[in-house]
């Protein structure tokens, strides 16, 4: 995937990323997917425990309790965007290859 990078970042509705690719392609991702592969050290520990067993109810903040949305993203560095999401975690850095295998593919 070397030289591959975005062309283009769009958010066609309110919870819908478009990203086009400099190869032509286009991918579609859902805000929920992309907060739910967040590759942090601190949502990888969750996803973790989760796996190990049950856990107790989480205590929800009020941000959490709204739709989910994208407030921000910015690249890092040429390899990588850091995503901000409405519910307050702005920790993740998304690589290009992470975020290429994310998604659907756009029909043309």
């Amino acid at each position: 995937m070397v030289g591959l990078k975005p062309s283009g970042l769009e958010l066609v509705a309110a919870d819908r990323l478009r990203i086009s690719w400099n190869d032509g392609a286009r991918r579609i991702y859902s805000v929920r997917e992309l907060r739910d592969a967040c590759p942090c050290a601190t949502c990888r520990e969750v996803r973790r425990a989760a796996e190990a067993g049950p856990a107790l109810l989480p205590v929800l903040k009020p941000e959490q309790l709204q739709p989910l949305r994208i407030t921000g993203m910015k690249p890092v560095g040429n390899y990588a965007y850091s995503i901000a999401f409405s519910d307050g975690h702005d920790t993740g850095i998304y690589t290009l290859e992470e975020l290429r295998a994310l998604g659907q593919v756009e029909a043309a």
